[in-house]
């Protein structure tokens, strides 16, 4: 317990929610907080405790999913492969630290599929594409395509895409800024936080998986579900995979999924793939045609899926639909919202699309 007269509310986090641990000093700074409301609010933020986790995949269960894919003819994944002793490539993203900050962008819970492989540097699969970023000494970010003949110019486009890089993030925080103090305040705390455009599909199978859980855990599952897809290869001795497409979902049981630790959300996922898979169309299509769609009526859509409520679908609407008014809020968001500022959502508890929330 610090000495001081005044606690930040940065500190009163649940140590889940602190993903800008970089900031924290500069966040101390605002908004003090008189220790004597400290109890009650940490009384009104204490998480409720949750059953333990069940147990995560095991190797058998990840051979026997493997096995059941060569009967099916597909071709065995390997992971010999390694991509750690290459030297990689760097290419400049034009992108500077001011619109992309990895940091801020990659462990903060809307994708679960990039890892940290160095001190700036994440690396995850887009489509088929092994990538990693690093900021150089200047700030600005650079990538580097892996693999024994990566397709440089298809990997740079699909990665400007996931990384939203049309939209210039100065523009809208200078904006934002001039019509809210508070939020100048915030924002050079914050500078270069980027939302995704993620894959629609590979970004509604990792939101089904949180549903009451944490990052930790939720990370643990769609490593399992990812190892279903194509190896592209071994970097830091972390292994990466294209996301599978629904026809390898399609071939894991719930049984399979429930082995592997995922609870009943292994109901859900399989509801949602056989839901998908018989779509007029497609079921890729048909979520990439929610892009089209009005936000409400995109969230309406979503929750037709089995499991499927209204926080999830905003997390997908937001983080893979282009629905950038979407703002999925959770119990961390709500009550840290309530205690910081204010922005009318005194009527929306937790996340209701109705409201806008």
């Amino acid at each position: 317990m610090t000495s001081s007269s005044a606690l930040s509310p940065a500190l009163l986090l649940p140590r889940s929610c602190r993903h800008g641990a970089s900031s924290m000093k500069e966040l101390q700074t605002l908004a003090p907080i008189s220790p004597a409301r400290l109890p009650s609010l940490l009384q009104t933020m204490k998480r409720p405790r949750r059953t333990p986790p069940s147990t995560p995949p095991t190797p058998q269960t990840i051979h026997r999913l493997h096995h059941h894919r060569r009967r099916r003819g597909e071709k065995a994944v390997s992971v010999g492969q390694s991509l750690a002793a290459e030297t990689p490539e760097w290419v400049p993203l034009d992108l500077a630290e001011s619109e992309l900050s990895l940091p801020l962008t990659f462990p903060t819970g809307q994708t679960f599929r990039w890892k940290r492989t160095g001190p700036l540097r994440f690396t995850g699969a887009v489509g088929p594409h092994l990538v990693s970023l690093k900021h150089l000494e200047d700030g600005d970010v650079a990538y580097c395509v892996h693999g024994d003949r990566p397709d440089g110019a298809g990997a740079r486009s699909a990665l400007l895409d996931f990384l939203n890089a049309d939209i210039r993030l100065g523009e809208i925080w200078e904006a934002f800024s001039a019509s809210d103090p508070r939020f100048a305040e915030l924002a050079r705390l914050l500078r270069g936080a980027r939302v995704l455009r993620q894959d629609p599909l590979e970004c509604l199978v990792q939101f089904l998986c949180s549903s009451n859980n944490n990052i930790a855990r939720i990370t643990k599952m769609v490593d399992f579900i990812s190892s279903l897809g194509r190896h592209l290869g071994t970097v830091e001795g972390l292994e990466f995979y294209e996301f599978p497409s629904l026809d390898r979902l399609l071939a894991v049981s719930e049984k399979d999924f429930r082995e592997a630790g995922f609870g009943y959300r292994a109901k859900y996922i399989v509801g949602t793939v056989k839901a998908l898979q018989s779509k007029p169309g497609g079921g890729v299509e048909w979520l990439t045609s929610l892009r089209g769609l009005d936000l409400q009526d995109a969230i309406a859509a979503l929750c037709t899926l089995p499991g499927v409520g209204s926080k999830v679908a905003a997390c997908v609407a937001l983080f893979s639909l282009d629905q950038h008014h979407a703002i999925p809020v959770d119990t961390h968001v709500w009550q840290g919202q309530r205690q910081m500022h204010t922005f009318g959502f005194e009527v929306c508890k937790k996340t209701q699309w109705k409201c806008g929330c």
